[in-house]
């Protein structure tokens, strides 16, 4: 009976926080990708106006959340068996796949057309390629191919501040 009541309690599905959603978002990579990118932007000659550059970094974090997310949606067969991804949003089942995805893709959309529409065009295609790069590249070709992946897929982390620095500049 014990045993029934724990595989019901693990694959009840009552519905998700926002917390499970914020986990998603990968909020301790995410503060890194927020510093670089604000480094960019402090370090970008010119003047940006304060407003603008808050709305920079907000879209590069909400960009790499996105990011998070999918990677979160596409990993969640191996996180279901990892010791220490096993209790993440999916494959607790807290949250469905189809809604972490969903939430994935809208961030991901929302950040790049918020950065070209308010920012400016060039550091919104610079966040589109990071968020591909991130997902396509890393996480869906290198991640499981090769333990490499971490090195080659680490240069998703250097777009943060050349983005920073095309939303300073618009170049």
């Amino acid at each position: 009976m014990t045993d029934v009541t724990n595989e019901l309690t693990l694959n009840h599905t009552g519905g998700a926080s926002a917390g499970d959603f914020i986990e998603l978002l990968k909020p301790r990579v995410m503060s890194l990708v927020v510093f670089t990118g604000l480094a960019g932007v402090v370090l970008a000659p010119g003047h940006i106006h304060p407003f603008l550059a808050m709305v920079a970094v907000l879209c590069i974090a909400v960009g790499a959340g996105a990011s998070g997310a999918i990677n979160m949606w596409y990993d969640r067969d191996i996180d279901a068996v990892m010791t220490r991804t096993v209790k993440r949003p999916i494959p607790s089942g807290r949250v469905e796949p189809a809604e972490a995805l969903g939430f994935g893709v809208t961030l991901s959309v929302l950040s790049v057309v918020v950065m070209g529409l308010a920012v400016n065009w060039t550091a919104a295609a610079l966040l589109a390629v990071t968020i591909g790069f991130y997902i396509f590249v890393y996480t869906m070709w290198l991640k499981r191919r090769t333990p490499q992946n971490i090195v080659i897929g680490g240069a998703a982390g250097a777009f943060p501040p050349m983005i920073g620095w095309a939303a300073g500049t618009g170049t």
